[in-house]
């Protein structure tokens, strides 16, 4: 009976490797990604011989998780013309990548994965899975999965028991809707996203005024300046939001870990959780009446 168990193991991790080979036999053997997010999950999970160019925002450190990485491959346009010079046996492209250029990869015969925007974790969670499945590498996402699955414990442990409302505000005054990941973080963390109070489900450009007039506890930035870099960020250091919203009522995180669903969200969520300990910690919850 011993023996008969040792030979049924054998055979079932003989099956194993045989499965995995087949899958590798079967991989794009070159990929080109022209979109930011397709570009993350991509660089995480393809072996670096598979990729044959990158979208042109890749190497933008300001947007890209990755950027530092991206710069061993080829920077593409985003457009068709130069994807179909890299000869791709697969392009990666998001939703809302331009429709004539995935319509002519597409007539040309090449295989076009499409990505939609992640809305929650969960749906970046899905797309980490889809993107390992796609490059011949399944068996990489559970790492990556499991590590934002123990930052989100981490969220939840620390979240914020008054579930404070926090208007996440980009430049030129773009507030991040309530159907959108940025929605899903900070509720890991205890809280509320006020965009959903403003009538803003998918987003939108928010005037100083609307912005004040929402009475958000927190607002929840990209970077923390005194000066402008250019007329985008004016907004954010407006005498009456830095009044209103000094240091204190700042959360902070970086753009290149929010941008997209992917493997850093695991960093996001530590940053933000973090930031709701130590508010807590010093009771600088405002409670402004709406």
């Amino acid at each position: 009976m011993g023996r008969a168990v040792i030979r049924l193991v054998a055979a079932c991790a003989m099956l194993v490797v045989s499965l995995a080979v087949a899958r590798a036999a079967d991989a794009p053997r070159r990929i080109v990604s022209i979109n930011l997010c397709t570009d993350q999950l991509v660089l995480t999970l393809a072996d670096a011989d598979q990729i044959a160019g990158l979208s042109p925002y890749s190497r933008d450190a300001s947007q890209s998780w990755l950027a530092k990485e991206a710069r061993a491959f080829p920077k593409m346009s985003g457009g068709a013309e130069d994807a179909l010079v890299a000869e791709p046996d697969l392009v990666l492209a998001g939703r809302y990548t331009r429709l004539a250029t995935r319509q002519l990869l597409k007539a040309k015969g090449v295989p076009v994965a499409e990505f939609d925007v992640a809305r929650s974790i969960d749906d970046a969670k899905e797309q980490i899975r889809r993107m390992a499945a796609l490059v011949g590498h399944p068996e990489r996402a559970e790492p990556h999965i499991a590590r934002i699955d123990a930052a989100l414990a981490r969220a939840h442990a620390a979240a914020s028991r008054t579930h404070p409302r926090v208007l996440a505000v980009s430049r030129r005054g773009w507030v991040f809707g309530g159907e959108s990941l940025t929605t899903s973080l900070l509720g890991a963390a205890g809280l509320a996203n006020a965009a959903g109070d403003m009538g803003l489900a998918h987003g939108g450009f928010a005037s100083l005024e609307a912005i004040v007039m929402a009475r958000p506890d927190f607002i929840l930035v990209t970077n923390v300046r005194d000066r402008p870099q250019d007329q985008g960020e004016a907004l954010l250091v407006h005498p009456a939001l830095q009044k209103l919203y000094p240091l204190a009522r700042r959360m902070v995180i970086p753009e290149r870990l929010t941008t997209c669903g992917g493997p850093m969200l695991a960093e996001a969520l530590d940053s933000l959780a973090a930031q709701v300990s130590a508010v807590e910690t010093s009771k600088a919850t405002p409670a402004f009446s709406r």
